[in-house]
């Protein structure tokens, strides 16, 4: 029988048959990357207490939403749009009359969040996109016309989608090109950093960016390599790690890909510029919304709001962190080392403007 063609007389090609209930690569699973056509897959997924591949399960959505006190007509930043699940309950409270303007820098997940959410309604007097690092956001709002928010969500470090794709080279539980840049094409992948870094200059990083107690003995190892797989990078990552228990050895693994991840992308550069035009980001009474992932981010993000409330230019907050219940980890287990802070703009508008 002769292959079907379609009218342009290309032969029509069939997808690969699902490859059982648990197919591995992250190609196969194309019935968790489609839930409106696949609803059934991936309500089992989720009911195992996994994500589904190629998706983004938003967390604390309910302190999210409690804390930022939303109203409808507010105007809302989300300074990491992701997949839009914060976003899309965002909406949800300050419709109609509101307007949430989403910030990404992935040219890759921004378009496909964006066309999800018009698919929902969603148009644009209601939600806008620019596809830019957080740390433009004064520009985007003077550029815009937006002004200074009244409430302002960051949701820092990768999404799922991010992660699970292995084309990405972010993960290294699945093969795939050493990258890990979250705009493709630009400055360095990793593995070109990998290979220019200096032992000293990766060992600051790996301590700096995710306090890795082997830093040296680690960066001895792997500074000046050439390394273009991810599943290479970490097995040299074990072979230097030497003797110990195979869960600490794991977690170096974790933490040297992290550390290169945030120098490849800049990450702590872009939240401090974040932070430091915060405040003129927000309307006097608004309130901002911080959720970190390790101890890197959460150190700058108390750092900056302590000492915004000691300046006046803040006048209250979370003081301890807020941490996903127990049923929600259960439920997510990626939601279990985030970190919740907040903050809220001093309503005295005159002081603000003076020690901001």
């Amino acid at each position: 029988m002769e292959a079907a063609s379609d009218p342009s007389g290309e032969p029509r090609r069939r997808r690969p048959r699902y490859a059982g209930t648990h197919p591995r690569r992250f190609a196969e699973k194309y019935k968790e990357r489609d839930p409106a056509r696949y609803a059934e897959t991936v309500e089992k997924v989720l009911a195992s207490g996994k994500t589904p591949a190629g998706t983004h399960r938003p967390i604390l959505v309910r302190e999210v939403l409690e804390i930022l006190a939303l109203s409808p007509g507010d105007r809302v930043v989300d300074c990491t749009l992701g997949n839009g699940g914060h976003a899309r309950a965002v909406l949800g409270r300050i419709l109609p009359g509101g307007m949430l303007l989403g910030l990404d820098a992935d040219p890759v997940e921004l378009p496909r969040t964006v066309a999800r959410l018009r698919a929902e309604g969603f148009g644009p007097e209601s939600f806008q996109a620019v596809r830019t690092n957080h740390a433009a956001l004064p520009r985007v709002l003077a550029d815009s016309g937006f002004g200074p928010a009244d409430a302002l969500l960051a949701d820092l470090g990768l999404s799922s989608m991010q992660i699970d794709d292995p084309e990405r080279g972010f993960s290294f539980k699945a093969d795939g090109p050493l990258d890990m840049r979250m705009h493709p094409g630009r400055a360095l992948s990793a593995a070109d950093w990998l290979r220019k870094v200096t032992a000293p200059e990766l060992a600051r990083a790996l301590t700096e960016n995710s306090d890795e107690p082997r830093a040296e003995r680690l960066a001895q190892a792997l500074a000046g390599r050439a390394f273009t797989r991810t599943r290479e990078l970490a097995d040299a990552i074990r072979a230097a790690f030497g003797r110990g228990p195979e869960s600490e050895r794991e977690l170096a693994v974790r933490r040297v890909f992290q550390a290169i991840r945030i120098e490849v992308n800049g990450e702590f550069d872009a939240l401090e510029s974040l932070l430091r035009a915060l405040p003129g980001c927000l309307a006097p009474g608004g309130r901002a919304v911080f959720l970190t992932f390790h101890s890197g981010e959460d150190r700058r993000v108390k750092r900056a709001f302590e000492a915004g409330l000691r300046a006046g230019v803040f006048d209250g907050g979370s003081g301890e962190v807020i941490r996903p219940s127990r049923g929600e980890q259960r439920e997510n287990p990626r939601s279990a080392p985030a970190k919740l802070r907040w903050v809220r703009r001093a309503v005295d508008e005159a002081r603000s403007a003076s020690e901001g």
